[in-house]
């Protein structure tokens, strides 16, 4: 294990702040992470990971927006959108080391903080609350999943934008339509509907309350 620990003091890495997050970690498990995970850059409109490939490293977008897609014959289908602080992998392609299904795109410039797949192996193998991180993260994003899937199936259009909005407002100005659309599994031209109708909502309450009030003034 001392193969890889450094005589000199390594800065705490962006991934190391968020396992610790997570759950409690040591300091030899923290003195690891700092020393393996790396800084690395993609700049808008480039590929993280590409359908076909390998997907081996784990990533923590410390800056920036990815969006993950699937290619059906010329359409692209959005089905992930992840911001700042959050993990983004193809899992499938990363936890078996097969060719991934998906895409993975910059939406933004961003900023990762890069883990492989050998490295968190090794984590898991040596450092037992590693397994805890893993678990916890794990138990998130099938949450997550689960409620990507009931939204997909259950919910109509209004609720699912409405629901976007609550869960990803952040995202709401730097994303396209047309990826927020498709990730929502609807069309541009409904989602443009939809928020059309729900800005012509917010404008005539907003119109009641300033009538409101201005009664109420003259009442006095």
């Amino acid at each position: 294990m001392e193969q890889w620990l450094s005589k000199t003091v390594i800065p705490e890495s962006p991934f190391t702040l968020f396992v610790k997050n997570v759950h409690p970690v040591s300091s030899e498990a923290q003195a690891f992470i700092n020393q393996k995970a790396y800084s690395s850059q993609l700049n808008k409109g480039e590929m993280l990971v590409s359908a076909g490939t390998i997907c081996g490293n784990v990533y923590l977008i410390k800056k920036g927006i990815l969006r993950s897609y699937i290619k059906e014959d010329k359409k692209e289908i959005t089905t992930w959108i992840s911001g700042e602080q959050e993990l983004a992998t193809c899992i499938t392609s990363f936890g078996l080391q097969q060719p991934a299904r998906e895409n993975i795109q910059a939406l933004e410039d961003c900023e990762l903080s890069t883990l492989s797949f050998d490295d968190l192996q090794y984590l898991y193998d040596n450092f037992p609350e590693a397994n805890i991180v893993g678990r916890k993260i794990l138990e998130k994003y099938y949450r997550d999943a689960e409620e990507r899937a009931f939204i997909a199936r259950l919910m109509e259009a209004t609720s699912k934008y409405k629901h976007f909005i609550a869960t990803k407002s952040d995202l709401l100005n730097r994303v396209p339509l047309k990826f927020i659309a498709s990730y929502l599994g609807m069309t541009l031209e409904t989602l443009s509907r939809i928020r059309s109708k729900l800005s012509r909502s917010i404008t005539e309450f907003n119109k009641a309350v300033g009538n409101g009030k201005e009664a109420m003034g003259n009442g006095q």
